[in-house]
């Protein structure tokens, strides 16, 4: 095994991604091999409308978990942003544009909240985001009354869906699989190639070291949330150009879903290790996941049991791997 590690091929790549690649692949061969109507292009179109809006709030939250925080509002702070940017939309009359403005606004709101409340007033990221999680949820059912938003289809204006998928001569094209590439590539050179990157990463490593060092570790620390809470008002367009109807008073599981991806993908919830790409792939695992139980009959309940399974395992090599390291 340590052979194969330190190949010089595996290396470039990185071990964890080449064995989280084959287990997506083997688990699109067993879904195809159990229900046949997987190998439709349809099904394959279902489960990346899951992983768009999905991936972006696995990419904000993997910035908050490289400083060795955690956010648990990303998805009601997602469902907040559409039903006040739909809201806006469909009962105060505003322009798509501004709408869609103002639902990542809403996002970015959130994240200037959380990161103010943990880097510079102290306070603990799980307490601060579980806080961020019910007033979100309950700011965006004040907003609209308590009633579901429907933001309009492309035949009556909402051309914000072509960001999803577009139709040429018949043939859905998954538009959202280019922008979710996109941006992952931008996160990728942010976290590993520039000074905003190491310094968060170093913040999950050591921050008082870092502190000590003469750098502002708040400045940093409040940015990694900044940019997850924008991520999360991005992901509401998404999801609305996925799926249009956002209801008040949901989107606490996609929190899991997001976090899972990360942790999944290598980011180690003790900070300082971070991987966009492991987060990609670890997105796509649990969208391909939750779209395979479907396809097969079986409850939701069935994708919580085995990402949870995912999560204990992904959590313990991270242990194990840093103990020897240690």
């Amino acid at each position: 095994m340590e052979k194969i590690k330190n190949n010089a091929f595996v290396k470039k790549i990185g071990f964890n991604r080449l064995v989280l690649t084959g287990v997506l692949i083997l688990m699109y061969i067993a879904f195809a091999i159990l229900e046949p109507t997987f190998l439709k292009y349809n099904r394959i179109l279902s489960a990346l409308n899951y992983a768009y809006f999905l991936g972006f709030l696995a990419l904000g939250v993997t910035f908050v978990i490289a400083t060795g925080g955690i956010d648990f509002s990303i998805g009601t702070v997602m469902f907040c942003s559409a039903l006040i940017g739909g809201q806006l939309l469909t009962v105060k009359g505003w322009p798509m544009a501004v709408a869609l403005i103002v639902s990542i606004l809403v996002g970015t709101c959130f994240g200037i909240l959380n990161g103010f409340m943990v880097a510079y007033m102290g306070m603990p990221s799980f307490i601060t985001s579980m806080a961020s999680m019910l007033l979100s949820k309950g700011l965006g059912s004040v907003f609209t009354g308590t009633q579901s938003v429907s933001w309009p289809q492309a035949a009556q204006g909402g051309w914000f869906r072509k960001l999803v998928k577009i139709s040429v001569n018949g043939t859905q094209i998954p538009t959202g699989l280019i922008c979710f590439i996109v941006v992952a590539v931008i996160c990728a050179i942010i976290l590993n190639k520039t000074k905003i990157g190491r310094y968060i990463l170093c913040l999950g490593s050591n921050k008082e070291a870092v502190r000590l060092s003469g750098v502002d570790v708040k400045k940093w620390e409040f940015l990694a949330f900044v940019i997850c809470g924008t991520l999360a008002g991005i992901a509401a367009i998404f999801f609305v150009g996925a799926y249009s109807t956002v209801q008040p008073g949901l989107g606490d599981t996609y929190n899991n879903d997001a976090i899972a991806s990360c942790v999944m993908g290598g980011t180690s919830m003790s900070g300082g290790l971070a991987s966009i790409g492991g987060t990609f792939i670890g997105v796509m695992i649990i969208s391909l996941l939750q779209e395979g139980i479907l396809a097969m009959g079986f409850q939701k309940d069935w994708q919580y049991v085995i990402t949870g399974l995912i999560v204990i395992v992904a959590v313990y090599a991270d242990v194990r791997s840093r103990q020897r390291k240690n």
